[in-house]
């Protein structure tokens, strides 16, 4: 009987694949031509922008990491907490990494650059977006350390400048890692 149920349902599954495939009308080369992929990969020169940028926080070089942001950027946390505009990008992040930050390390990193070119949802942005992941260890003037996993969001506008990020930390491990005010 069980032999018999799993003949049943594989041969509908087939023959319910075959009705749909020949119910599909055949596509031509312009139509093809004419049809714009919802997302795309996009051009891996963003994902070495995201490695730069990496870098230059490691070595504490500032001016490095914010050269590829626009002047109208916005930076978000998944707290909620926001900096707009580059002038305040910079002057968060120049003190925390200068006046926080002992050091700051990342490694396996993961980057995937899509270009959307069909939102899938009004709050998404059509454009470029460079997606990474990575393992940051920081360790704390005065304090301990923390390591953890992080995920980042870039937009790039029109001119490959970074308009808008979305960065995915656990506030948990910092908070604990920051050294105790008295």
């Amino acid at each position: 009987m069980r032999k018999l149920f799993l003949f049943v349902l594989c041969a509908s599954l087939f023959v319910g694949c075959k009705k749909e495939a020949a119910m599909e009308p055949a596509t031509t080369t312009a139509d093809t031509a004419k049809t714009v992929a919802p997302a795309e990969f996009a051009d891996a020169k963003y994902t070495e922008i995201g490695k730069a940028a990496l870098a230059a926080m490691t070595s504490g070089d500032m001016d490095g990491w914010t050269a590829n942001y626009a002047e109208n950027a916005k930076y978000y946390w998944n707290a909620g907490d926001s900096l707009i505009g580059k002038p305040a990008i910079d002057k968060y992040w120049r003190d925390r990494r200068m006046n926080v930050i002992e050091t700051i390390s990342f490694k396996n990193d993961i980057w995937l650059p899509v270009k959307v070119n069909k939102p899938q949802q009004k709050i998404e942005k059509a454009g470029v977006w460079l997606l990474g992941w990575y393992q940051v260890t920081a360790k704390y003037k005065g304090g301990s350390s923390m390591t953890q996993w992080m995920h980042i969001l870039y937009h790039f506008d029109d001119n490959d400048k970074i308009d808008e990020v979305n960065h995915y930390v656990d506030r948990v491990p910092i908070m604990a890692a920051l050294p105790q005010k008295k």
